[in-house]
């Protein structure tokens, strides 16, 4: 009888700890905070929009012990294609790593970290995309999304051609804790 009660303690725990390792960490940027609208030069250049894509610094802290890598989402579920759109999707971060300067996401200007892989997203092309909603004038919410992972390296995703969702599978069962940071944005 001891042992089921000690069982029920230990899970009860368990359950309590597992929010709090969320509850801590936390992402922050220079370039927009939480709520805000989204500036121009994050605005992406395609699709008829005139932004200069350029993705925000970022930081992070609170990472639980065990961590062992990072990975980084930028998603729109507003998008008008039944799936949302994934804009951003950075992968197998190196630990040390606790912030990316602004423009990181050019993959030409080889900001990232040594390891640190940028997935294509939804407009086709490897690294950041900014927003770019439909001119409509609907207000699109993005969610940035920085993950502690519990591997070096994500197991089924490779290499920059994996599908943002694959990673996002891993994400889902990989993940010590996560953080975000959430906007908006409108085109006229």
């Amino acid at each position: 009888m001891h042992k089921v009660a000690l069982g029920a303690v230990v899970m009860a725990f368990s359950m309590l700890a597992a929010p709090v390792a969320y509850a801590q960490m936390k992402v922050t940027s220079d370039d927009i905070s939480e709520g805000a609208v989204s500036k121009k030069d994050m605005e992406a250049n395609v699709f008829g929009c005139k932004g200069d894509n350029i993705s925000p610094s970022l930081k992070w802290t609170g990472a639980p012990d065990g961590t062992k890598s990072f990975a980084i989402n930028l998603y729109d579920p507003d998008a008008p294609t039944g799936s949302g759109f994934w804009h951003w999707v950075v992968f197998n971060i190196p630990v040390s790593t606790t912030s990316l300067p602004k423009d990181a996401g050019d993959v030409k200007k080889k900001l990232m970290p040594k390891g640190a892989i940028q997935a294509r997203n939804d407009y086709g092309f490897w690294g950041y995309g900014g927003m770019c909603p439909p001119e409509d004038k609907s207000t699109h919410h993005y969610k940035l999304t920085v993950y502690a992972v519990d591997e070096d390296k994500l197991q089924f995703a490779k290499d920059k051609t994996v599908p943002a969702p694959v990673v996002g599978f891993e994400l889902h069962f990989h993940s010590k804790a996560k953080a975000e940071l959430n906007w908006t944005f409108s085109r006229p």
